[in-house]
């Protein structure tokens, strides 16, 4: 009686543990370049639309400033007596570190409310501010007062104008001499410059282009400068109160 021949069957084989070691190796590789790749991304789109908006903070900035430096003025006008004296027009320019201080008086006021009792003069100052959230941060910060009183420095509402600022430098053009002049006071009758404003304005503002506790803390700065025109510049005295 003959044995019925049996056909050896491969068996199947499954994966060794070292061969499921490597396979997780390498997907955990191919993830983290995944992710890694993803994140540089996210930070490059980040940091372009931080200095996008940085720029367009700056852009604002300067044209608010050009717009009411434009219109600035000082005024002759004053009661035959002095203790009737209620307002004081002024232009001063003074230097800072790292921002210098501008406080003057302007015919930029816009007007909300039609029903307000207010008009288009108002006293405005651009100047550095410490940020109180932040230590070592300074921001360019703006002061508007639509009531004009003795101190052209003091009173009414201060907003921030823009935030974290490297530098926020004036210099002011004589027109006597043609000189780029670092300082301008129109109260002081010796050492400044009475009744008479500057011809022109150059404005130099510097913001910080990252973030100082990040990672983008070494990106370069966005530097913006402009010179502004006064087309106001001796005072006005075209009538005498009574």
């Amino acid at each position: 009686m003959t044995r019925p021949v049996r056909i050896a069957r491969p068996r199947a084989r499954g994966f060794t543990l070292v061969e499921l070691l490597v396979a997780i190796v390498i997907l955990s590789l191919i993830s983290v370049l995944i992710y890694s790749a993803f994140s540089s991304m996210k930070r490059s789109r980040e940091g372009i639309q931080r200095v996008e908006d940085r720029y367009r903070e700056g852009r604002l900035a300067m044209a608010r400033m050009t717009r009411e430096l434009q219109s600035a003025f000082i005024s002759l006008h004053a009661p035959l007596n002095t203790a009737l004296l209620v307002e004081k027009t002024a232009f001063v320019g003074s230097t800072g570190t790292p921002a210098d201080r501008v406080d003057f008086d302007s015919f930029a006021n816009r007007r909300i409310d039609r029903n307000s009792h207010v008009s288009d003069q108002c006293e405005l100052s651009y100047f550095g501010s410490p940020d109180p959230d932040h230590s070592g941060v300074i921001d360019l910060a703006r002061r508007v007062s639509t009531t004009l009183d003795l101190d052209p420095k003091k009173g009414g509402r201060v907003e921030v104008l823009a935030t974290d600022i490297d530098l926020f430098d004036l210099q002011y053009l004589d027109p006597l001499t043609g000189t780029w002049l670092e300082t301008w006071d129109t109260t002081q009758s010796i050492t400044g410059q009475p009744a008479r404003l500057p011809v022109q304005v150059r404005i130099v503002l510097v913001l910080n282009g990252g973030n100082r506790q990040g990672y983008a803390r070494a990106e370069a700065s966005i530097r913006l400068v402009t010179k502004v025109s006064l087309p106001i510049q001796n005072a006005l005295s075209f009538a005498v109160m009574q």
